[in-house]
């Protein structure tokens, strides 16, 4: 079973940066995905970004030059630092990660841009 826990979510002004973090822990797989899902009010949860054990990023057109998932290996944790937020970056912010076993989620941290 794999536990995830992210962190760094609050409230910022448009224009303005958040950094969120995804501790995983638990029977993680050799080979897996991980990623950052979002769901804001009254919407399906969409992509945000994702990584692979070789590095491999990918990223919504809306949040590419303004985002970057990075990770780092030895804590199994990775990062979406979010730049130039809008107010419609608004959302709860989930991790994923998917293997071999099946995708396992985070609980979200709540992303909120707004003056």
């Amino acid at each position: 079973q794999v536990q995830l826990v992210e962190s760094g979510g609050g409230l910022v002004q448009p224009g303005g940066s958040l950094r969120l973090s995804c501790a995983a822990s638990g029977s993680i797989s050799s080979i897996y995905v991980l990623g950052w899902y979002r769901q804001a009010p009254r919407k399906q949860r969409e992509l945000v970004a994702t990584i692979t054990n070789n590095g491999n990023t990918n990223y919504t057109d809306s949040v590419k030059g303004r985002f970057i998932i990075s990770r780092e290996y030895a804590k199994n944790t990775i990062y979406l630092q979010m730049n130039s937020l809008k107010p419609e970056d608004t959302a709860v912010y989930y991790c994923k990660l998917a293997d071999v076993t099946g995708d396992s989620w985070g609980q979200g941290t709540q992303v909120t841009v707004s003056s």
